[in-house]
């Protein structure tokens, strides 16, 4: 049978940026605004999105939107323009979006050698404009954090870059639900107050303060009784040693392990894109593929 989520429509949206928040050394808040957000329905938790930013000096990023809404042909047509014509595309999460008024917030880690996402968000001002692709229907398939009915507790882990859909997921999940949590950031003052009706137990590993690694802090603890499941996320090297741990050694179902990685040690997101694009497999989703 197919499934809502299966037939999830997905379109361009063309937003204005509202405001801009810094929300600590590594992460600036973008709040996007415009008529089409009336047509826009994120189904929360790990929403993702591609975002078309403009290149500097461009009023606006370059996305060839065919008139008939064929978004393959309109992603094709993007392909095919030169590189410094063509708007730079990358994946963000929604880390919220309200209806009054309409507006979606993303949140950006930012560095001093960032690429050119980082670049445009430390320098976004009310105005600027982009493209979205995104979900027209809350029931869609880019929420990948869905766990069983069946669910007893749940485990959580990401560093900056996956931090707003973890808190997004914790903002979510059901009240008294059971979870274990670790959020790796670089800096003491990138930790965030983090609203949840779980009974959650979050831990903040900070790189600045000599934190273990993600994969020592997750092996060291005790986990609760019962059905599990894992939503990790972030550093591909990272989300594949957590993986195998959960799977191997504590004997999670890997079907009940949700692993993204959103960025890999050395290699940039369109080094990443290319790679898939000719086949090489991801690291992360190449070590499932062996269990």
């Amino acid at each position: 049978m197919t499934t809502t989520a299966e037939l999830a429509p997905f379109r361009f949206f063309d937003l204005k940026v509202v405001r801009t928040r810094r929300l600590g050394p590594s992460m600036v808040r973008v709040t996007f605004g415009g008529e089409d957000l009336k047509a826009f329905a994120a189904g929360g938790r790990d929403q993702s999105l591609s975002l078309f930013l403009p290149h500097p000096g461009q009023e606006a990023p370059v996305v060839p939107v065919p008139e008939d809404g064929d978004l393959y042909a309109a992603l094709g047509a993007w392909r095919a323009m030169p590189e410094d014509v063509r708007a730079v595309m990358r994946s963000y999460t929604v880390r919220e979006q309200r209806l009054q008024p309409a507006e979606v917030d993303i949140d950006f880690a930012v560095h001093a050698d960032g690429g050119p996402a980082c670049r445009w968000a430390l320098q976004a001002a009310s105005g600027h404009r982009v493209t979205v692709l995104g979900p027209a229907v809350a029931d869609n398939t880019a929420v990948r954090c869905r766990p069983p009915e069946d669910t007893d507790w749940v485990l959580i882990w990401a560093d900056e870059t996956a931090l707003p859909a973890a808190a997004a997921i914790l903002e979510w999940l059901p009240a008294g639900m059971r979870a274990r949590v670790w959020l790796e950031v670089q800096h003491a003052e990138d930790r965030q107050d983090v609203r949840t009706e779980a009974d959650a137990h979050v831990t903040w590993l900070v790189r600045d303060e000599g934190a273990p690694s993600s994969l020592e802090a997750v092996s060291r603890a005790e986990l609760p009784e019962g059905t599990g499941y894992a939503w990790i996320a972030g550093e591909s090297g990272s989300v594949k040693a957590l993986r195998r741990h959960l799977v191997r050694e504590r004997e999670l179902d890997r079907r009940r392990v949700t692993f993204v990685g959103y960025w890999r040690r050395g290699v940039s997101e369109d080094g990443l894109r290319e790679q898939a694009e000719a086949g090489v497999p991801d690291e992360a989703a190449s070590e499932a593929d062996d269990m």
